[in-house]
C-alpha cells in the first residue's frame, strides 16, 4: 500500500496519493518475452535562444580598484567532447556584480544534452589570451537546465579558482533565456455567407472559401480552404485557424484574396465571387463592426449593368493568440516526470552469462544501462527534484517469489524514487541481484500505473514520460492497445526501446506514426508512443548482446524527437481552440 497524500510528482508529500490506493494483483505466468539495420536520419528541430548573462559578488582581484569582468561562453562538442568558444562579452569596468550587454544566441535542441561553460575573467590589458587575465570562476551546466529554470532565471554558484574555494567567498552567475525570432501568432476566424449565387441546376450551391495570398513575384498561392456547406445560399462555415505568418509572410499589408466556390463532386469548383483585403484591413474592419465584404464575380459584373454582387461574406469574429512552443511550456514551469520500466523476463538470459542482455561487463554498459543513460540524462534537466520512479516487470520478486509486472527496482515497498540517473542504475543493478527473471512480457500494468498518476495531474503543469526497455514480444497486446488508447487523453508519452534481436513488429504497430491507433472500435486521441530499436544504433560487440560502440547522440535524437510535439499537442487539447 502506498502512503496517502497529494503524491506524485515529487516525494514531498510521499509517492502514491489519492491517485493510487494499492498495487494491482500480482500476475502468474510461464516464462516468455524475449544483421545490423541502418538507423533513420532525423532532422533535429531547433529553437534559437538568446542568453542574457549577469553575475553576483565576483572575486576582487585588482589591487587599487575592483575587477573588470568579461564572461567567455563555451559549448561542448558532443562527438569530440571538447569545448569550443562561442564568444565573449564586453568588459565591465570596476564591477563585482556585472550585467553584460552582450547577448549570445544558441540553437536549443531538446533531444541533445547541450553542455555549456561560462568562464569569467578579470580583464586587465589588451591581450586576447585568456591566460593573461585573472580567472574569477566558472560554471558548467546544460542548456536544458537553463531553459527549464523557474521564471526563466537560472542562477548557480560559480566554481572558484584554486585558493579561493575555501575562503568562504561565494560568487554566482545568472542566465536568462528567451526564445527569439519566431512569429507564433495564430488567427482564429469565423465567417458566414449570405445570398450567394445559385450554381446547381437541381439544388442551390455547396459553397466553400479559399484564402490566397499574393507573393512577391506577383503570383498567388493558397493558404487555407474552409469546409463545404451543402445545398445552401447562406452558409455558416466552421471556425478555423491559420498561422499569421502563413497569411502575411511577415508583411501585414500583403494582399489577400478570399474566393467563394461552389463544390462539385468531380473535384472541380464553380466560381461564385471574391474580394481582396489585407491582414491589417481585416482586423480593422472587424474592430469597426464593418466586416461585410461583397463577393464579386468580375465576368458577371462586366456583362450585367445592374449587377451588385454574388453575395456577401461576413467575418463574424476573429481572434489572434500566440501559440506556445515546447520551450514556452518548459519556461512557464511545466515539469517533465520521467519513469523507467525495465524488462526482467527470462528471455533476456541469465544475467551471469556474457550472452545475456542483462550481463554486467566490468568495462562497459549493457544495452539496458545505455538506454537508461541516453534518455535519463536528457530528461533529468527538466525535473526539478531529480527523483525518478524506476519499475521492473516480468520477474519473481522476494520474499514470496511471486511474479510481478510492476515492482520497484530499489526494493522499497513505499517509494520507487531513485536519485538521478545514477540512482536508477544503482537500483537496476540491485534488482538483478535480488529478483528471478521469469515472464511473460506484459506492458499494460506499467502503462496503467503511470496513467493513474497522469490522470490526477491534468492542470497543464506536469507531463509524464514512461520509458519501457524490453527485449521481447508483447504477450498482452490487446490490453496494451487499450491502455495506450486510454492514456492518449492524458499528459503522458510512452517511449519503448527494444533491446536485443527480437521481432519488434508489434512495437512498430503501437508507434502509430501517420495514423491513429485503433482497437475494438476505439481510437487514440493522439499518437503518444515512440518506438526505437536499440540495435540500429549499435555496432558489433560482445556477441552483439553487449554495447559494443553506439551513437548516443543519434539514439537520444531518435528516442526523444517526437516528445516536444506530443507535449504541445496535449497542451492544445487542454485549452480547446474556438
Amino acid at each position: 500500500m502506498y502512503p496517502k497524500g497529494p503524491g506524485y510528482p515529487g516525494v514531498q508529500p510521499p509517492y502514491g496519493g489519492a491517485a493510487y490506493a494499492s498495487a494491482p494483483p500480482m500476475m502468474m505466468g510461464p516464462p516468455g518475452g524475449g544483421g545490423v539495420q541502418t538507423a533513420p536520419a532525423f532532422t533535429t528541430p531547433t529553437a534559437p535562444v538568446e542568453l542574457i548573462i549577469s553575475a553576483k559578488n565576483l572575486l576582487d582581484r585588482d589591487t587599487f580598484s575592483k575587477s573588470d569582468p568579461v564572461c567567455v561562453l563555451y559549448a561542448k562538442e558532443l562527438r569530440t567532447n571538447q569545448y569550443i568558444e562561442l564568444g565573449r562579452t564586453e568588459q565591465v569596468k570596476n564591477n563585482l556584480s556585472p550585467s553584460w550587454n552582450k547577448k549570445f544566441t544558441v540553437d536549443y535542441r531538446f533531444e541533445e544534452r547541450q553542455i555549456l561553460k561560462f568562464s569569467i575573467y578579470d580583464w586587465d590589458g589588451n591581450s586576447n589570451t585568456l591566460d593573461a587575465h585573472d580567472f574569477l570562476g566558472s560554471l558548467e551546466c546544460s542548456l536544458g537546465e537553463i531553459v527549464a529554470a523557474p521564471n526563466k532565471k537560472f542562477e548557480r554558484k560559480l566554481e572558484l579558482p584554486p585558493g579561493f574555494a575555501s575562503s568562504g567567498k561565494s560568487s554566482s552567475i545568472v542566465v536568462c533565456a528567451e526564445e527569439i525570432g519566431t512569429n507564433k501568432e495564430i488567427l482564429h476566424i469565423k465567417m458566414n455567407g449570405r445570398n450567394l449565387d445559385k450554381k446547381d441546376m437541381f439544388g442551390k450551391s455547396d459553397p466553400y472559401v479559399t484564402i490566397c495570398k499574393k507573393m512577391d513575384d506577383g503570383s498567388w498561392t493558397d493558404v487555407h480552404k474552409t469546409d463545404v456547406i451543402k445545398n445552401t445560399l447562406n452558409p455558416d462555415w466552421q471556425p478555423f485557424s491559420v498561422r499569421v505568418a502563413s497569411l502575411t509572410s511577415g508583411n501585414p499589408e500583403r494582399l489577400l484574396r478570399f474566393q467563394v466556390w461552389d463544390w462539385n463532386s468531380n473535384g472541380s469548383g464553380d466560381f461564385i465571387g471574391e474580394f481582396n483585403t489585407t491582414y491589417t484591413q481585416l482586423q480593422q474592419s472587424v474592430k469597426e463592426n464593418s466586416a461585410s465584404f461583397p463577393a464579386i464575380n468580375q465576368k458577371k459584373k462586366d456583362k450585367k449593368k445592374n449587377y451588385t454582387n454574388s453575395g456577401v461574406i461576413n467575418v463574424e469574429w476573429l481572434r489572434v493568440e500566440e501559440e506556445k512552443s515546447f520551450l514556452d511550456y518548459i519556461q512557464s514551469g511545466v515539469q517533465l516526470h520521467f519513469t523507467v520500466a525495465v524488462d526482467f523476463t527470462a528471455s533476456n538470459g541469465d544475467p551471469n552469462n556474457p550472452q545475456s542482455l542483462h550481463y554486467r561487463h566490468p568495462q562497459m554498459d549493457n544495452q539496458y544501462s545505455l538506454a537508461i543513460k541516453a534518455v535519463g540524462e536528457i530528461i533529468q534537466d527538466y525535473d526539478s527534484d531529480k527523483l525518478f520512479p524506476a519499475l521492473g516487470f516480468g520477474a519473481r520478486i522476494p520474499p514470496g517469489q511471486v511474479v510481478s509486472h510492476e515492482f520497484f527496482l530499489n526494493g522499497s515497498t513505499d517509494s520507487p524514487f531513485c536519485p538521478g540517473v545514477a540512482g536508477i542504475l544503482e537500483a537496476y543493478n540491485r534488482a538483478l541481484n535480488t529478483v528471478q527473471l521469469y515472464g511473460p512480457t506484459y506492458f499494460a500494468p506499467i502503462i496503467n500505473h503511470v496513467a493513474r498518476f497522469a490522470s490526477s495531474y491534468q492542470d497543464g503543469n506536469s507531463y509524464f514520460i514512461l520509458t519501457i526497455l524490453t527485449d521481447g514480444i508483447i504477450c498482452d497486446l490487446d490490453s496494451t492497445k487499450d491502455a495506450i488508447i486510454n492514456a492518449s487523453t492524458l499528459p503522458m508519452s510512452i517511449i519503448i526501446i527494444g533491446v536485443g534481436q527480437e521481432d519488434f513488429s508489434a512495437m512498430e504497430f503501437l508507434d502509430s506514426d501517420g495514423r491513429v491507433l485503433r482497437h475494438n472500435g476505439r481510437a487514440a486521441a493522439r499518437d503518444i508512443v515512440q518506438f526505437v530499436e536499440m540495435r540500429k544504433y549499435m555496432t558489433q560487440g560482445y556477441g552483439y548482446q553487449q554495447s559494443g560502440s553506439y551513437s548516443k547522440q543519434d539514439l537520444t535524437r531518435a528516442v526523444l524527437h517526437e516528445l516536444p510535439d506530443q507535449l504541445v499537442l496535449w497542451m492544445k487539447k487542454l485549452k480547446p481552440v474556438c
